[in-house]
């Protein structure tokens, strides 16, 4: 056995692997075969090494695609800060250019590697060797055994009254996932459209159950956090239904508030976020700002709720309201717009119009 000398062996260790599959130093030969020429396609020991004429023009191909591939990416960018949602169409047009610009810059990328791949690497046929995959009969005869004689010490076999009620726990098990399924529809068609409002629908205190008398709701400044009578334990109602009640100054309403939906300065808007549907409750009383702790979508109460900082994409609904013979607050209809999230109105409407279809 010939030793290796430590000087020898440092030098080694000294001198840098080369990956599997690059080409080798100084255009030597390596051991998947030789380097290409300068004019024509090799094959050599099973390597087919592409014309590097033609690998050059294919380069330029793939940096063209991966250039498009930036370009649509930065104008996918732009598309998602230009072209606000809102409404039905400004909603088709920010997804035309968004789903339009995206495929682009990934169609571009993927081209460009499926042209790097096929025509600027080396191609190689590779054999592997497999082994026969079924077991030496010693060895399944032994897996039987070991089975049959866990199943015996199991009692499975023996215990009938153990075998049967563990069948009969199980058996629902299997019947669990279709339960499941209800959840995934059936589709909401209109219904997210509409509430439970409507003419002569008094509003109630939240948390106390109390009509609202117009008379004691009289200091400017207030809130009240309001749900329609009869449903005041309807959690699915109480979803897009739920409202706040400010108080004002009659010179403090703006022109964006439906004055004849009010009654002595009182407003109601929903209090469902126009966002993402979380409460917008806090209300900043020297402002009139209503605030979505969630996201920090802020609402002018004095202007109709208009939006005036944070992802909230429209104001929210303001709902008719009046005085019934006893002078208390009542509704005179539903919100004249779906009241939640942008995204419930879309997809009402386009439910709607299947429907129609």
């Amino acid at each position: 056995m010939t030793e290796i000398p430590n000087d020898t062996q440092q030098a080694e260790d000294r001198v840098p692997r080369r990956v599997i599959g690059t080409p080798a130093p100084g255009g030597e030969a390596s051991a998947l075969g030789a380097p290409p020429s300068a004019h024509e396609e090799i094959v050599d020991e099973g390597v087919i090494y592409p014309d590097p004429a033609k690998a050059r023009k294919a380069e330029r191909v793939v940096a063209l695609f991966f250039v498009v591939s930036f370009l649509a990416a930065i104008v996918f960018i732009v598309a998602y800060v230009v072209f606000q949602v809102g409404t039905i169409d400004k909603t088709q047009t920010s997804n035309f250019a968004l789903g339009a610009s995206l495929t682009v810059a990934l169609l571009s990328l993927a081209s460009g590697i499926v042209v790097w791949v096929r025509q600027i690497m080396p191609k190689y046929n590779l054999v592997q060797q497999r082994h026969p995959m079924v077991s030496a009969p010693e060895v399944r005869d032994n897996v039987g055994a070991t089975f049959l004689q866990g199943a015996n010490e199991s009692g499975f076999v023996k215990h009938k009254l153990l075998r049967r009620t563990l069948l009969l726990a199980a058996a629902p098990l299997g019947l669990l996932p279709l339960v499941l399924l209800k959840d995934l529809g059936p589709l909401p068609g209109t219904s997210l459209r509409h509430t439970v409002w409507k003419k002569g629908l008094r509003l109630m205190v939240e948390g106390t159950k109390q009509p609202i008398r117009a008379a004691d709701f009289n200091s400017p400044g207030g809130i009240l956090s309001v749900v329609p009578e009869g449903h005041e334990e309807d959690l699915n109602a109480l979803a897009k239904a739920t409202l706040i009640l400010i108080k004002f100054r009659p010179e403090d309403l703006k022109p964006g508030t439906n004055l004849n939906w009010t009654h002595d300065g009182i407003v109601a808007y929903s209090k469902i976020c126009t966002h993402v549907g979380c409460p917008a409750a806090l209300y900043e009383q020297t402002t009139h700002h209503i605030l979505c702790p969630c996201h920090q979508s802020t609402f002018d109460a004095a202007d109709g709720a208009k939006v005036i900082f944070g992802p909230a994409a429209r104001p929210l609904p303001q709902l008719p309201i009046a005085v019934d013979g006893e002078g208390y607050l009542i509704a005179q209809s539903d919100f004249n717009v779906p009241v939640g999230p942008s995204f419930w109105e879309r997809g009402d409407a386009e439910a709607e119009v299947r429907g129609k279809a």
